[in-house]
This record gives C-alpha cells, structure tokens and sequence, in this order.
C-alpha cells in the first residue's frame, strides 16, 4: 500500500511469479480485483485448501476499490497457514487506525512505499539503474526525472526503452540517450533553464524559455513549480551559512539535497542569489504561478507569461 505504486505493484508481481509452479496455477491461483468482489467472495476463496501442492495464492488487485475491505479482519485474524493472500491497493493505504490494519501488523506484512519528493528523484534513479547493472550520468539522471517527475513506473518503462536501444554491450546511460528515446531536449527543457538562471546567462535562458513556452502541452504551473524547488534549495543552503559561513562541502551537498554533480551550478547560483535575491525570485515565482492558474493574467498567454518571469528573475 501507499501513494507510491511502483514498489506495491513490483512486489506483488513478484509474488505471483514467484509463489506457486506453473503447473499449481491453474486450480491454485486466484487473482481478482477489489471493484468485482467483496469480503465474502475473497473469504471463502483465502479459505479454500489447495488442490496437489503446498499452498494456494489468492491477490486482489485494486484492492482500495472494495467497499467492505474492512470485513476481512475476521480471516487475518486467523489466517489459513496454506494460503498467500495479498491485499495490494493502489496508490492508496488502509486505515492506519481500524481493525484491519492493526490485525494484518500482527499476522503478516505490511509494505508502505511513500511517495518520494521531487528532489528526491535524480538521487533515486541512479541507485535504480545500478540495480539493474547500469549506470546513469548525473546530468541524465535529472533530464529523465524531469521528464518523469515522481512516477517511478514510468521512469523503469522509459528504461526498458532506452535498454532496448542501447548498443550491445553498452551499459551506461547518457544524455544523449535521454533525449532519443524519451523525447525530451536538455537544451530546452525547465531543468536547463534553471541552470542559466543559476549562472545568469542571459540569452541561453530566454532562448530556452521561449521554446518551453511553445510547447504544445506547457502548462506555467509545471514550470514555476520546478523553479520553485531551485530556489527553495538556495534557501535552504542560504540557511546554512548563516549558522556556519564555511561548513565543510559534504554539509552543504547535505543541505542542498542534490547529487555531489550539481554543487557547482548550486554553489554559483547561491553568489547569484543571495537571501534578499532568493526572497524575492521565490516571490515571483508566487506571483507567476497565480497568474498561471488564471489569476490576473491579462491578455498574456503562459509563453508569454514565463518569458516575463525569466526575465524579471534574471534582473533580480
């Protein structure tokens, strides 16, 4: 269960590959979805024996869907030792404080994958990729997580992809192979615009502002949201100094809450960006995201609104 549904889904598909031999299957595994049963269906089928093997298998998937998911605490209290049921909710959990839960705490496992924050993302994938014998470049890594946001699932098909495409033999991810096979430019994407902020280049920020904004699917909410997180990183690293002028460099990547990779374009956008300058982009980025949500806009379309954006923040 929880918010994330990667790791939930993940596990129970290991289960069902895992549990029973392909020829048990057929008289030996159930797999339902909560929406078609409910807790009388799923019951009686937890505690039927099986039939020439060990074990039977009973999932329900979408398991948030059963409007008397409750009712089950009766069989988890004295689950049948020869069956595997696997109550696998999508994007949802249980009630943390009814009887169910309580219950399945003390006569199975419960597995809880927590959405993961936006920033945490490019730290996260490379960890996914040398799961899988690959590697990532850092710059790769963030072009990929801008593109996916927190959709872990999305991230392991873009993946599959990209695998698919690489050279035989080849094992390490670039750029390159990011903005192939996913479809998305480094060059005009919101993460390479918050770097020439970072650094104050001019032209190259308004150049790839002005393509963002032509995109047939830009919304300024998406934009403003991700500069957002820059700059409340600068907060946070604006935060630190004033406890402590000089911290060591593993404190300030700390801080930042970003790969060791990107310190740089942090470190210089902090001297760009000093609190009063940081206080006031995050005030536009406020103002900018009312404005892209409808509010007191004007005539101004959202290209036009985010090259104004840019503008007023490169003149911060």
């Amino acid at each position: 269960m929880g918010e994330e549904p990667y790791y939930p889904d993940l596990v129970c598909n290991a289960i069902i590959d895992n549990c029973l031999q392909e020829w048990e299957k057929d008289f030996n595994e159930t797999i339902c979805y909560g929406a078609d049963v409910d807790a009388d269906k799923v019951t009686t089928a937890a505690l039927r024996f099986p039939m020439m093997a060990e074990r039977q298998l009973v999932v329900v998937r979408e398991a948030q869907m059963m409007k008397d998911i409750e009712q089950l605490e009766p069989y988890c209290k004295k689950p049948l030792d020869s069956t595997v049921l696997v109550l696998c909710l999508h994007g949802a959990s249980l009630d943390k404080r009814k009887a169910l839960y309580k219950t399945i705490l003390k006569t199975g496992v419960v597995l809880e994958s927590n959405l993961l924050r936006d920033y945490e993302v490019p730290r996260w994938i490379p960890d996914y990729y040398a799961g899988r014998g690959l590697e990532i470049e850092p710059e790769a890594a963030a072009l990929l997580a801008e593109f996916a946001g927190t959709d872990l699932a999305r991230i392991a098909v873009e993946t599959d992809q990209m695998v698919k495409n690489l050279p035989e033999g080849v094992r390490k991810v670039t750029v390159k192979d990011v903005e192939t096979n996913v479809g998305i430019s480094r060059e005009f994407s919101v993460f390479e615009l918050t770097k020439q902020l970072s650094y104050r280049n001019a032209p190259a920020a308004l150049r790839t502002a002005a393509f963002i904004g032509q995109g047939a699917k830009f919304a300024l909410p998406m934009a403003t949201a991700a500069l957002f997180t820059h700059f409340s990183r600068l907060l946070k690293y604006e935060a630190l100094l004033q406890k402590n002028p000089q911290p060591p460099q593993e404190q300030k990547i700390k801080a930042l809450g970003v790969a060791p990779y990107f310190f740089a374009e942090y470190d210089a956008a902090t001297r760009n960006y000093p609190l009063p300058k940081c206080m006031t982009a995050i005030s536009l980025l406020n103002e900018y995201d009312f404005k892209g949500k409808g509010g007191e806009a004007g005539e101004a379309t959202p290209a036009e609104l985010l090259l104004e954006l840019t503008t007023k923040l490169l003149n911060v």
